[in-house]
């Protein structure tokens, strides 16, 4: 499936903090913690803890959250099919990062191991 522009423009306006409860709903149902959460946010965006809330309480667009992150030089390793779109074939770069972020979200409640998910073995 190819995301067109106007599912590209729908989750450019998707606040964060509209998706994060079900990162942590997710993640916690399936035996994970908020903790693991946030250092996958951490490892792909380079937010910490505070600036995860900051982003939060501002209320920021992904547009936003993802032109103030610095995105991690190993994303490009994050392949694989999310939500019905291969991830390495998505044109759009804003897309592309937030399939990224959903993608660790779900190998996290798979329960993969965090060094597999960091992409570091």
């Amino acid at each position: 499936m190819k995301p067109t522009p106007e599912h590209n423009a729908r989750i450019a306006k998707m606040t964060f903090s509209s998706v994060y409860p079900h990162y942590v709903a997710k993640v916690e149902k399936k035996g994970r913690t908020k903790e693991e959460l946030h250092q996958v946010v951490e490892w792909l965006t380079g937010f910490n803890d505070k600036k995860i809330k900051e982003l939060i309480d501002e209320k920021v667009t992904f547009e936003t959250f993802f032109e103030k992150a610095k995105l991690n030089s190993r994303a490009h390793l994050i392949t694989g099919t999310i939500c019905g779109y291969r991830i390495e074939e998505i044109e759009n770069e804003l897309t592309r990062n937030v399939r990224y972020l959903d993608k660790l979200v779900d190998e996290l409640a798979k329960g993969r191991k965090m060094e597999k998910i960091l992409r570091e073995a």
